[in-house]
């Protein structure tokens, strides 16, 4: 279930540890939401009342009750009942891996006050035992893959979780674990109860800053950093001002051409740079067709494409006319996602994956950070990709 909203919330923590003012400069903005995390919300109650039923803390008669009720959302589809069963199973698998039966709480509450001011955070599913404590988190979005590594918001729930239960049960390891189906992304990260305590009082000056609303702005320098999910977005500041930074010096190079140094910087920012602009678009837009005004805007009619009212009748009417029904359709395979989608994962394994190949991809321009491989060899990647002359 989503987190009520602390001003330095746990799934917020990247954002406000990298640029400490923006969580109370958002809080002028409202938290609109949006079609995904309405979908998440639901696939976590699904997911949250599947464990309920696997720990016996719910009756088969609200178990169906609550089901029927949370089927008939609009964004349901069956999808969610495949990936939040895929949830249940690493539950349970995670909990035979101790010695013996493990404590699981399901949405626990947990307070990290003693770090981050007055923070607070729930978690998908609490496991402890056996001086071993692993926290589940379950994402539903496929947009970003999410990292157990380091991922702050996953330490803060293990801070939490800690200051729970460290006084019923003894804790050495600590496992971080990010469950994220509709990637197929499962990632663990596993610490000590030292290591996690040195990180805590660690962040804690960076907390306390943060809540004041204090330090300086530090736009994500690409446009998927901790800017993306900032309810200011879209007017900061300091966000406009990074595309007027000045290059680096040319190293060199003659003054009327660009250095490579000049081309990978400006590379970088253009990416961010177009991710800004489309945020300033959607809020224009928004705005204008709130009865604000933009100066120099407004909003019109898109272009529009020609539609059937009613295409089975339009249809009937040819047919009825004359026509040949067969050339009134087209035969085509479905993907194979939609395949895969139609038979379930397991079955999809079994019966095609000998028919399944992954071509190598195009060659595109990525950060250094990205985790992909450098393509390095020229002969290497012009036997991969085919030569372009």
């Amino acid at each position: 279930m989503p987190e009520q909203h602390a001003l330095l919330s746990a799934s917020g923590a990247h954002r406000w540890l990298s640029c400490t003012p923006s969580a109370r400069l958002e809080t002028q903005f409202p938290d609109k939401g949006s079609e995904s995390a309405t979908e998440g919300t639901l696939a976590h109650s699904i997911a949250e009342l599947k464990l309920r039923k696997y720990l016996g803390t719910i009756s088969p008669q609200k178990y169906r009750a609550e089901s029927k009720k949370l089927a008939e959302n609009e964004k349901y589809s069956h999808e969610m009942e495949t990936y939040t069963d895929s949830y249940i199973e690493f539950i349970k698998d995670k909990a035979a891996e101790y010695a013996t039966k493990p404590f699981i709480v399901p949405e626990q509450k947990l307070d990290f006050s003693n770090i981050v001011p007055e923070g607070f955070g729930t978690s998908d599913c609490v496991m402890i035992g056996c001086g071993k404590l692993v926290i589940i988190d379950f994402k539903y979005g496929q947009g970003v893959k999410v990292e157990a590594k380091m991922n702050p918001q996953m330490l803060l729930y293990a801070v939490g979780a800690v200051n729970e239960f460290a006084i019923c049960y003894p804790i050495n390891v600590i496992e971080v674990c990010i469950f994220q189906p509709r990637i197929d992304n499962i990632d663990t990260y596993t610490v000590t109860w030292e290591f996690l305590d040195v990180w805590a009082n660690g962040i804690k000056p960076i907390a306390e800053k943060a809540y004041k609303g204090e330090g300086e702005f530090n736009p994500s320098p690409d446009g998927n950093g901790w800017c993306r999910f900032c309810r200011a977005k879209s007017l900061c500041r300091a966000r406009a001002a990074f595309s007027e930074k000045p290059y680096k010096s040319t190293n060199g190079a003659a003054p009327e051409l660009l250095s490579r140094e000049e081309i990978g910087e400006i590379l970088k920012r253009a990416d961010a740079i177009k991710k800004w602009i489309a945020d300033l678009e959607e809020w224009s837009l928004s705005e204008l067709l709130a009865g604000n005004e933009v100066p120099g805007w407004k909003a019109v009619e898109g272009r529009s494409v020609r539609q059937f009212s009613d295409t089975d009748a339009a249809f009937k009417h040819l047919v009825d006319s004359g026509y040949d029904e067969a050339v009134l359709y087209e035969r085509k395979p479905i993907t194979l996602t939609a395949v895969e989608k139609l038979l379930g994962k397991k079955d999809f394994e079994a019966q095609l994956s000998e028919f399944v190949i992954k071509p190598p991809g195009k060659p595109t321009l990525a950060l250094e950070t990205d985790k992909r491989t450098a393509i390095t060899n020229k002969t290497t990647a012009a036997e991969a990709f085919g030569s372009a002359e």
